[in-house]
Formats: C-alpha cells, structure tokens, sequence
C-alpha cells in the first residue's frame, strides 16, 4: 500500500513536473525523500481512487458519535504562491509525517500540486495559474463528492459500510485562491447542495484571498465564500499580522482589500456561524523568519492544526489554551 499520494495539473518531465498547465496525473510513494522523482510512480486516475480507497478502509470503524474526534482523516493538502514541484513535495513530506504518520496521526494526506512557477518575483503568473487550476482542483473535488454521497447511501444500508475517514483540506496561501475557485465550480456542478458536507475541517493558512470573502453570512448569494461555507463544515483561517509576504500581495493587488491571512476576517460584514478565525502571532517566535509559511514548522501551532483537524470545539480549543487569548 502507498504511503505518499500526489494529484497533479503540472507538465510531466523527465526530471520531475513542470511549471505548465497539463491535464490531471495520479502519482503514489513508498519511500522518501518525496523531492527525488524517481520515488514516485505514475498511476490511473481509477487505480489511484481504488488504492486510496484501500488504505482509508483499513482506518479503524467509528459508529459511535461520541467518538468522532477519533476518527482518522484523508487530507487535501493545496501549497501556496513560489512553489515549484519539489518544495512543494518537501513541505508535503514534513506535513504528513508531523500530522499525520504513525499510530497518533491523523491518517493520510494528499498533495495536490499546481503550477506555481517558483519564483518570488512571478506573482501575477502564480495567480493566473491559481485561477486556472480551480477548474483543474474542481475536478477532484467532484469525485469526491460523488464518491461521499455513494457511501452515505451504503452508510444508511448498512453502518459498516460507511466512510471510515472524514475528509479536510489543508490551503496555504495562493492554494488558498486554487480552492476558492474549485469550491465554487463543485457547488455549481452539484446544484448548490445543502444536505451533503463535502469537506469536514477546512483549514486556510496564510490566506492570500479577499478579507471579506464570507460577508454573505448566512444568506445565499452563491459567491466564491457562499460556496465554500455550504460545502464545508468547518472553516478555519489562521493568521498573524506579522506575514511580510500578505502585505505586499496586498499591495500588488491594488484593490483596496485586506488579504484574509494577514488581517483575518473583515468583521464588517456578517459571517457564516461555520467560519471563524485564529490569530496565531502570539503563537510565533519573535525572532521568526519566514513567517508566511512558519505555521508548518512551529510545534504550537501544528498541535492547534492537529487539534482543529480532529474537530474538537472552538470553546474547548480556547479553554485549553491551545488557541491565544483574544
């Protein structure tokens, strides 16, 4: 059985993928490192769905409600702005090892990698690969779906039969815009669905998207955030003022709003009782670098992930101490 799983829409090369836009490509790992392409083998998109549906059955059954929290995982990990194959596939293998390997981990994650070019200077070109990878990341997002509404109906039929694994996506940055995007083809295609939660936690890193993408509330006007709040059970945005790389995205953008991970919520506006946030600058050393993509490295802040994924409380969270003090 694979350890690593990787969906791509990035240019296939003989040394690895590509910074182009190409049709869909399922890949499977056994061993690392996850950077050498070498480790990696192409499958079909109908053996990689059969292999991934055979590791999430053997996660343990949990019927009773009461331990839901218990319940392991099959995450969607989408990278960010300035990434090219390689980083993303090493920030894919820390994650999956910190969060979700081993007999205390979550269960099984996935990169979805799209064709960010790699380079600090490329904004612009990373967030027109972004737009165009919605479609791409859309795609999966409706097998997904398909495949949580036959197994409900098994479900019902008969218990043992239900999912064994909930399924989150974890959006850092510019994959953050990459989701926005899909989340709103998904729901077009299904005819704006109210009864299925297509995604369980939602986690945004280091959103670089629009503050008030969620300022429907609770009202349905089918916008990029209507979409993602009612696919969506959960949806979490971590934050700290202090990302020096939000700011000049915000500056670049010229449009006069606030980035979503830099600023947190706009508040303004009513928001969705699904959604909230945390800001995690308390939760960073002062003496950080690299702040934009810390939350990945900073053991505080992974155990908040950790916690967040398993689908504890906000008030728990809080009571805890794991989320910072408003």
């Amino acid at each position: 059985m694979p350890r690593y799983w990787m969906i791509t829409n990035r240019n296939k090369r003989r040394d690895g993928l590509g910074g182009d836009r190409a049709p869909l490509s399922y890949w499977v790992a056994d061993k690392t490192p996850l950077d050498q392409f070498g480790n990696w083998r192409e499958v079909s998109a109908a053996q990689f769905q059969r292999l991934l549906l055979a590791a999430t059955d053997r996660f343990p059954l949990i019927i009773d409600p009461a331990r839901h929290e218990a319940q392991k995982h099959a995450t969607l990990f989408v990278h960010g702005y300035d990434n090219d194959w390689k980083s993303a596939a090493r920030r894919y293998e820390s994650l999956s090892a910190r969060l979700f390997e081993g007999p205390a981990g979550l269960g099984l994650a996935v990169l979805f990698t799209w064709p960010s070019d790699g380079m600090k200077i490329n904004y612009y070109p990373d967030r027109s690969d972004a737009a165009a990878s919605g479609a791409d990341f859309a795609q999966i997002l409706n097998a997904l779906f398909d495949l949580l509404a036959e197994r409900q109906q098994a479900g019902v039929a008969n218990p043992r039969r239900a999912c064994r694994a909930k399924t989150s996506v974890i959006a850092h940055s510019m994959g953050n815009y990459v989701l926005q995007k899909a989340m709103q083809q998904a729901w077009t295609r299904n005819n704006q669905p109210l009864l299925v939660s297509l995604i369980n936690q939602l986690l945004m890193v280091a959103a670089d998207v629009d503050n008030d993408l969620f300022k429907s509330g609770e009202s349905v006007d089918k916008s990029d955030g209507d979409a993602i709040a009612n696919l969506t059970y959960r949806v979490t945005a971590l934050y700290t003022g202090r990302d020096p790389v939000l700011g000049l995205s915000a500056g670049l953008k010229h449009f006069g709003k606030r980035r979503l991970g830099r600023s947190g919520l706009d508040l303004s506006y009513p928001i969705p009782d699904n959604v909230w946030e945390v800001d995690c600058s308390s939760l960073i050393p002062p003496d950080a670098d690299n702040i934009h993509s810390i939350y990945f490295e900073e053991p505080k802040i992974l155990a908040l992930m950790k916690e967040i994924l398993r689908g504890v409380d906000r008030g728990v969270l809080v009571a805890n101490g794991l989320v910072p003090a408003a």
